[in-house]
């Protein structure tokens, strides 16, 4: 039991660490977001429209892990602010896509590149070395993250 309580406490300072460091970016997104026509969940939906392209209502729901109601709401504010369209597929008229507007890529771009400024900010004082060593051990770290939610 001793030995189970010590092996466990890198494990609860890493989530520990991760977590606050999670709530500081976003903390520092919603300052940023103030800037902007746009909510924190309209950010992230235009993150991965941007990411992976035109999506339908339901893949942006499961992207976004928001029900399919409430992803259809921030479509239709999203819309109405003309950052994107619903336009019909090609191949298939009864699906409809979400498309990334100009006006959405330009915000999503800006918002980037100021979180990117803020990292940049954080890391200032981080050697070449170090910021390499951090990189790949957050890329390790992501996949083995999608592996086990792959099991």
């Amino acid at each position: 039991m001793e030995n189970e309580i010590a092996s466990s406490e890198p494990i609860v300072k890493i989530e520990k660490r991760l977590r606050y460091i999670s709530g500081m970016i976003k903390q520092n997104g919603r300052k940023i977001l103030h800037n902007y026509p746009i909510t924190s969940p309209q950010f992230v939906a235009l993150q991965w429209l941007l990411e992976e392209g035109d999506l339908t209502i339901g893949e942006l729901s499961n992207k976004i892990s928001l029900a399919f109601s409430t992803t259809t709401d921030l479509v239709d504010r999203m819309e109405k602010n003309e950052l994107v369209e619903r336009i019909r597929d090609n191949k298939d008229r009864r699906v409809v896509r979400i498309h990334l507007l100009d006006k959405g890529k330009v915000i999503i771009h800006e918002v980037i590149e100021k979180r990117q400024e803020y990292l940049r900010e954080v890391l200032a004082g981080f050697t070449t070395e170090e910021e390499t060593v951090l990189n790949e051990m957050l890329d390790s770290l992501y996949d083995r993250m999608k592996q086990v939610n792959e099991k």
